[in-house]
């Protein structure tokens, strides 16, 4: 089958595929099952990205009132739906296809919960947030499906979640600097997709086979690819059934680091600070003392 090369875009330094993880099925939340790949003991921080959980979820299991403090989580469906609420009394349902990026800031509690019907599959990706945006208040940036930036060009297929792929841009603001890009490739084609040189980069693989990277890594769904200095990803579908997979790269913040679950801060301090704002109803948290969702259901912190 000759190759399709996506020919518009050349790389000078294609990055090498340097590590490679399989995403292993774990519990979290309340009956959830997740498949982590960032934020587990063998890769507890890639800078600027702290959790990447491909999570799949049947009712009456799911993500119940939980808080959230100085990052952003973005949540990207792929099958079925999910409701989410929260104490500011935003709510609203994020079916396939629809993105919900939600800057933490200086503190949320929500709860995320799946449709009643069959099994409901998606991505969720933390991205840090600097110092500077730590405490500013939560915002919510939502795009429905059909609205999400979508281009289509010698047999790549690509939905910019976040950046820039094939000329088409996603109107996400990322205060801190991220690419998000969902690839589907048809059997036979290869693309070049350039990455900023001074960010950290990585591929999930959701579907299919694929060649990355300089190296000529192959890979299979559910793994994990670090990408390591360069200036974009090659990557090739030289087998018989679409590949599709994420690419998702960061400017790196370079700041201290503690996590103590869902806070995320840069000292102990600030840590210590947040445990004692959440307990006690202060700083941002002064909602959650009356608010239950409408599940009922809280996770214990």
């Amino acid at each position: 089958m000759p190759e399709k090369n996506n020919s518009c875009v050349g790389l000078n330094e294609p990055r090498l595929a340097v590590r490679k993880f399989l995403a292993k099925p774990q519990h979290e939340g309340v009956g959830a099952i997740v498949r982590r790949s960032i934020g587990r003991f063998e890769l507890r921080y890639f800078d600027p990205f702290l959790v990447l959980d491909e999570f799949s979820v049947t009712a009456p299991a799911g993500f119940p009132d939980h808080p959230h403090r100085g990052f952003e989580t973005v949540t990207y469906m792929i099958q079925g739906s999910v409701t989410h609420e929260d104490f500011e009394g935003h709510k609203g349902t994020i079916g396939a296809g629809d993105l919900q990026w939600m800057t933490a800031g200086r503190g949320i509690v929500h709860s995320e919960m799946p449709s009643p019907h069959g099994t409901q599959k998606g991505l969720q990706l933390w991205v840090n947030l600097s110092s500077k945006y730590k405490m500013m208040e939560p915002k919510y940036q939502e795009i429905s499906s059909k609205n999400i930036a979508e281009t289509t060009k010698d047999g790549i297929k690509v939905r910019v979640i976040a950046g820039e792929a094939l000329g088409t841009k996603s109107p996400i603001y990322t205060r801190t600097p991220t690419m998000y890009l969902d690839f589907t490739l048809d059997p036979g084609t290869h693309l070049q997709q350039p990455i900023p040189k001074p960010w950290n980069a990585f591929i999930y693989i959701l579907e299919g086979e694929g060649i990355f990277g300089q190296s000529k890594s192959s890979a299979t769904a559910h793994h994990l690819l670090l990408l390591g200095h360069g200036d974009g990803l090659e990557a090739w579908n030289k087998s018989t059934k679409l590949l599709r997979f994420i690419l998702v790269g960061g400017e790196p913040l370079d700041e201290p680091l503690v996590q103590f679950g869902p806070f995320v801060m840069n000292t102990q301090e600030e840590i210590d600070q947040t445990i004692e704002d959440f307990e006690n109803y202060t700083n941002g948290f002064e909602k959650a003392r009356h608010w239950r969702s409408e599940s009922g259901l809280s996770l214990d912190f």
